[in-house]
C-alpha cells in the first residue's frame, strides 16, 4: 500500500527570479559576442523552456501528487506558486470536505419489508497517494462504496420496534448514524478518505406496502399505548388500596374491595370521562 509522504520542492517566486536572471545573461551575451556564444545562449533558452514547465499552483486545502515516470514522488501541500522538477508529473487532489447524497435506495429491512432509504455522507481525502494509486477513481469508489454500506446496514436492522428494546433505523437514530459511519469508513479507508459523518436523509416503508404497514403502526401504536395506560392504572390502583389500608380509613372486605378496583380501572382506563353514580344503598341490599 503506498502511502502519502511530504516531497520538498522551491518558491515559484525564487524560480522565476532565477529564469530573470538567465534571461538578462542570454541577452547581455548576444550583445556582447552575438557570433560567438550562439551554443550558451540556445541551452539558455532550452533552460528557460524547462524551467517554465515547473510551475504549478496549490491552493488552500489542496494537495499535488508528484510522478517522475510514473515513480510516485511525494506530495507537495505548501501554498501558492511553487516549483518543481519539469519533468514530474502533478496531479491535483481537493482535501476539501464534500458531501455524497445517495440515491433512495429500495431495500428489504431485517424483517423482509421493503423500504426506501437515503443517506448524506460528509467526507474528505486525508492521504492523498492512497486517493489516487489504491483505487482507480477515487470519487466514484466513495459513491458506489457508500451505497453499499447503506444496504448492507439497512438490511441488518428493523425499520421498527414499538417496544423499543432494539436499534431500529427509525427510533435509534444516533446509534444508526454512528454505525453507518463506522460501516462507510471501514470501506473507504483504503482510498485515503476519512468519514466525518454519515446519517440518513430518507426513510420510508416502500409504496406497496406503505398503506398496510401505517395501519400496522396505528394498531401497534394504539396497543402500547394501552399497556402503558394499562401499567400505570394498576400501579396507581394498588397505591391506593395500600394507603387506604395503612392509614386505616377503612376496612374494606374482598368484595369492596374488587368493587373499588373494577371502578377505579374504569376511571383510569376509559377513553372518555366517567361519570358520577352516588350509591345510597348498599352493595349487599
Amino acid at each position: 500500500m503506498i502511502q502519502e509522504k511530504i516531497v520538498k520542492t522551491y518558491s515559484g517566486y525564487s524560480a522565476l527570479l532565477i529564469m530573470a536572471l538567465l534571461f538578462g545573461l542570454g541577452v547581455f551575451i548576444l550583445i556582447a559576442a552575438p557570433g560567438l556564444l550562439k551554443a550558451t545562449v540556445a541551452l539558455i533558452v532550452l533552460t528557460l523552456i524547462l524551467m517554465a514547465v515547473g510551475f504549478y499552483m496549490v491552493g488552500p486545502n489542496e494537495g499535488r501528487v508528484l510522478q517522475l515516470f510514473g515513480d510516485y514522488v511525494g506530495t507537495d501541500r505548501q501554498l501558492g506558486l511553487r516549483w518543481a522538477n519539469p519533468f514530474y508529473s502533478k496531479t491535483r487532489v481537493s482535501l476539501r470536505v464534500r458531501n455524497f447524497e445517495s440515491g433512495q435506495l429500495k431495500v428489504n429491512d431485517l424483517v423482509g419489508n421493503p423500504v426506501e432509504i437515503a443517506a448524506v455522507v460528509v467526507w474528505k481525502v486525508i492521504d492523498t497517494a492512497e486517493a489516487v494509486f489504491e483505487v482507480d477513481d477515487y470519487e466514484n469508489y466513495v459513491a458506489v462504496q457508500s451505497e453499499a454500506a447503506i444496504r448492507n446496514m439497512a438490511t441488518s436492522y428493523a425499520y421498527d420496534d414499538y417496544e423499543g428494546e432494539t436499534v431500529t433505523l427509525r427510533g435509534s437514530s444516533n446509534e444508526i448514524a454512528d454505525i453507518l459511519q463506522k460501516e462507510v469508513q471501514d470501506r473507504l479507508g483504503k482510498a485515503g478518505v476519512e468519514v466525518i459523518e454519515a446519517r440518513i436523509s430518507h426513510l420510508a416503508y416502500a409504496p406497496e406496502i406503505a398503506s398496510a404497514m401505517l395501519q400496522r403502526q396505528q394498531a401497534s401504536a394504539i396497543v402500547a399505548a394501552r399497556h402503558k395506560i394499562v401499567e400505570g392504572a394498576v400501579g396507581m390502583v394498588e397505591e391506593a388500596l395500600n394507603k387506604l389500608s395503612e392509614r386505616d380509613i377503612v376496612a374494606l372486605d374482598d368484595e369492596r374491595r374488587a368493587a373499588m378496583v373494577s371502578n377505579l380501572l374504569v376511571v383510569l382506563c376509559s377513553d372518555k370521562a366517567a361519570q358520577p353514580v352516588v350509591n345510597s344503598g348498599s352493595l349487599y341490599s
